[in-house]
C-alpha cells in the first residue's frame, strides 16, 4: 500500500516537474505553484516511505541518503532504465568500518541486507574522499547504476554495472567496475588493519554474502552510491 500511494505521487511529480528534473516547457506561475505543492507532497511521501521501512535486524540508512536514492530510483524507473523494485544504497559518507550498503525491497518496504562494502584504494583510507570516472584511477565512482549480468571472473561470482550518469560513472563497464566478493571485506580484516580493505574501484562485498546479494540485485535493479559531495542535478547527466 505504501508503494502504491508513493507511486501515484511520483507520477504527479513527473507531470509537473521539479527543481532537479526539468521535464516540461517553461511553466506559468499557476503551474509553478502546483509543482511546488506536488514537490512538497513528494518529499513528505519520501519521509513516509522511510518511516515505514522494516529494518529487520539491521540499522536504517540515513534519511538524507535514502531520500536521494529514492528520488533517483523513481526517475530511472519512469525512464525505463531500471526494471526491478530493488534499491541498493551505498553510503560513502560513512566509515569503511561501518556496514554502509543496504539492499531494500521497495515492494515490501523491507531491508533485506546491510553489509560492509569497500571503496577504491585511491578513494581514501578509512573514509572515501576522492572519486573518479577515469580508467586506471583505482577510485570509486558515485551516482546511479543499473545492475547488469552475472559472470564468473578473477573474483569468482561477479555482477556487471552500467553507470547512468554522464561524466560521473558512465565508464563503469569499460573500467570493469563490478560487484564482487573479497576476503578483505570482513570484520577480521578491520581488526587487523584498523580499516576495511580497498578495491580497484569496485563496490566489493563480503564473500559469504556475494551469492545472495547478487542473485537479488541482478538484471536492471538500481544501485546508488551516495556521498554529500555529489552533484544532484541529475537530469542533464542521465543517460537516456
Amino acid at each position: 500500500m505504501i508503494y502504491k500511494l508513493f507511486l501515484s505521487s511520483v507520477l504527479m511529480f513527473f507531470s509537473f516537474g521539479s527543481s532537479e528534473m526539468e521535464i516540461m516547457a517553461p511553466e506559468s506561475n499557476a503551474n509553478k505553484s502546483i509543482a511546488a505543492v506536488v514537490e512538497s507532497k513528494f518529499d513528505a511521501n519520501i519521509e513516509m516511505v522511510y518511516q515505514a521501512l522494516d529494518a529487520n535486524e539491521f540499522e536504517l540508512p540515513t534519511e538524507e541518503s535514502f531520500a536521494e536514492a529514492l528520488k533517483g530510483f523513481y526517475l530511472l524507473k519512469e525512464k525505463g532504465l531500471i526494471k526491478k523494485d530493488i534499491l541498493t544504497l551505498v553510503d560513502f559518507s560513512l566509515s569503511s568500518n561501518a556496514k554502509r550498503l543496504w539492499v531494500i525491497d521497495l515492494r515490501t518496504n523491507e531491508v533485506l541486507f546491510q553489509s560492509l562494502v569497500a571503496h577504491g584504494r585511491n578513494t581514501g583510507e578509512e573514509f572515501a574522499t576522492r572519486f573518479s570516472n577515469s580508467a586506471e584511477s583505482f577510485q570509486s565512482s558515485l551516482g546511479f547504476y543499473a545492475t547488469g549480468e552475472i559472470y564468473k571472473g578473477k573474483h569468482g561470482l561477479s555482477l556487471k554495472l552500467d553507470g547512468l550518469e554522464k561524466g560521473i560513472n558512465d565508464h563503469a563497464r569499460q573500467r570493469a567496475v563490478v560487484v564482487h566478493g573479497a576476503d578483505y571485506v570482513s570484520d577480521s580484516f578491520i581488526r587487523g588493519n584498523k580499516r576495511l580493505g580497498r578495491s580497484q574501484g569496485c563496490p566489493a562485498i563480503p564473500v559469504e554474502l556475494v551469492s545472495e546479494i547478487i542473485s537479488i540485485i541482478k538484471d536492471k535493479s538500481c544501485l546508488y552510491i551516495y556521498h554529500p559531495s555529489i552533484d544532484h542535478t541529475k537530469e542533464s547527466k542521465l543517460i537516456s
